[in-house]
């Protein structure tokens, strides 16, 4: 059983982190200019001269790791990993394939897709980890055919040839394919298990020692909330230069760093954050094939029952799919917090009862607290601009400018929108010349559209927070603004998990709505129904309508203002489309789209009678 503590004065278990210094001005315009002072230490440029460091440094460490179908753990040295990608990259440079015809990875995360994203990096051919959504989710494939048509690959590798096979045959082209498993008859393809027996030559290293900062590493698509996906530019420069600003922030992950993983290498957290540190650091990575749904997560929780990881990362739904196993298995407990400093969280902001219970099972089982941290960034900032690391922080703190990178906060309509300058940040878009001269403003800042304030705008040592999107914000029918993240956040934060996510209405209208989608699992396992309730079933149960009255009564009692205040909202009975853009690759909801293509719901919401999926709280 887990005692509840007074966490307030209980100790912190000691980790080091960087100096925080910060340099403030005001500027005529208005806007307000922070840095650090803390200056930027000289750092490697090409991504892989520390896989070089480190096969010579630490041959024999493991670097990566992955189970095989029947449980078993695959690991690869330094060393190892340096012979696979020498080998891959020769074959690359056979395949004549340049800037023009890039690499483009279909599938998840995999050993092999490190091995072949390693190899493209080592000789500077950049590559694009592709969602696997735009794969295996859409059925007219539009937006992995824009992908393709943008990037016009000279290779294309899948991990399963079988899995991969419709979006293979709709995309693939002139394009070599390389497969690891699986061959279909009707594509020609080239296996991954011979690729790796290329003999590597003196173009390996030549192609290597031609890198540059400016070379360009990958290009990550944005998950298209907004439209079709845009191609963000990150060049060796940008990549290795956050790196380094990580590292600065967290100095104790230079040692012994180890981690276990399912966050997908097509974004930027994922990829560019985890995978990367793990390189730049020396350290090991075990890549974990669970994922934070109710199925998911039990991969994961036997994953963590062998694996201690010295950081955690995950987005806050993982972190909270995880402690209902932490509560009830002390053994679990006592071997997921032996050795970790570091619980970090992006994606989303994290409920302050999750922040709360995390704390409270480390105090429980090690006798001491491990500091909980997010940050501020994007695809853009390769990723990370921004970074909390007060041991008295509390959910929702973004904390402060890294090392090397300006930030910029400029009046926007009553707020203060994010700005960024420095190494870290791209230079643009991929073949998108008007998306990358309206990213910068006259100065050349990147343009977040994320809106900030401070925690105490006397003390900016105490830090930032998140005040919404610009994009998403509203004026209902008074000409007051709504902040629509801070309402999505605070309602699902209410709905304890039963809702995946909602849309927040009442532009130019009397009052705030929103339409609430639930989650389907999370619903048949609280409400205890059968396993193959649907979700119509689910918004119709009397139960579920309980609850959700519930959470809109409390939710208005907290909030009486008209802009927080969330009158009604509709219960969705309909599932979302990802070929439709209502939902992005991570599988949340694209606002803006939702709501131009379900005018019906927004006269439901705003009609004067109730209907049977409407609920008004009562404040």
């Amino acid at each position: 059983m887990i005692v509840q503590h007074h966490l307030k004065d209980t100790p912190y278990r000691k980790v080091p982190f960087g100096e925080v210094s910060i340099d403030k001005t005001v500027k005529a315009d208005g806007s307000l200019l922070l840095k650090s002072n803390i200056p930027l230490q000289a750092h490697p440029h090409r991504m892989t001269e520390r896989l070089l460091h480190w096969a010579e440094h630490r041959s024999n460490q493991v670097f990566i790791g992955q189970r095989d179908t029947a449980g078993i753990w695959w690991t690869y040295t330094y060393q190892q990993t340096l012979t696979i990608v020498r080998s891959i990259a020769q074959y690359l440079l056979n395949a004549n394939l340049s800037e023009k015809r890039p690499i483009a990875i279909l599938s998840e995360n995999s050993v092999e897709h490190a091995m072949v994203a390693l190899a493209a990096l080592h000789v500077g051919i950049p590559y694009s980890p592709i969602t696997p959504a735009y794969s295996l989710r859409s059925k007219d494939f539009e937006k992995l055919k824009h992908v393709i048509n943008l990037l016009t690959p000279g290779l294309i590798f899948v991990s399963d040839g079988k899995k991969y096979e419709r979006a293979l045959q709709a995309v693939a082209g002139d394009a070599e394919v390389v497969i690891v498993n699986y061959r279909p008859d009707n594509i020609h393809a080239t296996l991954y298990q011979d690729i790796v027996k290329t003999t590597p030559t003196v173009s390996v290293d030549r192609a290597y020692q031609a890198i540059m900062p400016e070379t360009i590493a990958k290009i990550l698509f944005t998950s298209g909330s907004t439209g079709l996906p845009k191609g963000v530019i990150n060049t060796h420069g940008n990549i290795s230069t956050n790196w380094q600003q990580i590292t600065q922030t967290f100095p104790f992950m230079a040692d012994a760093f180890e981690i276990i993983d399912w966050l997908p290498w097509n974004h930027t957290f994922g990829g560019n954050h985890n995978f990367g540190l793990t390189l730049y650091n020396g350290g090991t990575m075990y890549l974990d094939e669970g994922n934070p749904t109710p199925a998911g997560i039990k991969a994961t929780v036997a994953n963590l029952r062998e694996i201690s990881p010295t950081v955690y990362f995950n987005v806050p739904k993982g972190f909270g799919e995880l402690i209902g196993y932490l509560r009830k298995d002390r053994s679990l407990r006592e071997k997921f917090f032996s050795r970790l400093q570091l619980l970090f969280y992006a994606g989303a902001g994290m409920p302050q009862h999750v922040w709360d219970a995390l704390e409270s099972l480390a105090l429980e089982t090690v006798g001491e607290r491990i500091i909980i941290a997010t940050g501020l960034g994007c695809t853009e900032s390769s990723p990370s601009a921004l970074f909390s690391t007060r041991p008295d922080g509390f959910a929702g703190l973004l904390g402060l400018p890294v090392p090397g990178l300006e930030l910029k906060l400029v009046p926007v309509d009553g707020k203060l929108e994010a700005r960024y300058k420095g190494g870290n940040i791209t230079q643009g878009y991929w073949k998108n010349e008007q998306a990358s001269r309206q990213a910068y403003d006259e100065e050349g800042f990147y343009k977040s559209g994320d809106a900030l304030k401070f925690v105490d705008p006397d003390h900016v040592e105490e830090g930032l927070l998140f005040d919404g999107r610009l994009a998403e914000d509203f004026k209902l029918d008074t000409g007051t603004w709504v902040n629509v993240g801070k309402l999505r956040t605070d309602l699902l934060a209410a709905g304890n998990g039963l809702i995946h996510d909602a849309v927040i209405t009442g532009h130019d209208q009397q009052f705030v709505g929103a339409i609430i989608f639930p989650d389907i699992e999370v619903c048949k396992k609280q409400l205890r129904l059968s396993s193959d309730t649907n979700l119509q079933e689910i918004v119709a149960n009397p139960s579920f309508k309980q609850v959700m009255h519930g959470v809109l009564t409390v939710l208005a009692k907290r909030n009486t203002g008209s802009t927080t205040l969330i009158k009604r909202a509709l219960l969705a009975d309909f599932t979302l489309s990802l070929d439709a853009g209502e939902l992005t690759d991570k599988g949340s909801v694209n606002q803006k789209q939702v709501l131009k293509n379900y005018p019906e719901c927004i006269r439901l919401l705003y009609q004067p009678a109730l209907t049977s999926l409407v609920l008004e709280a009562n404040p």
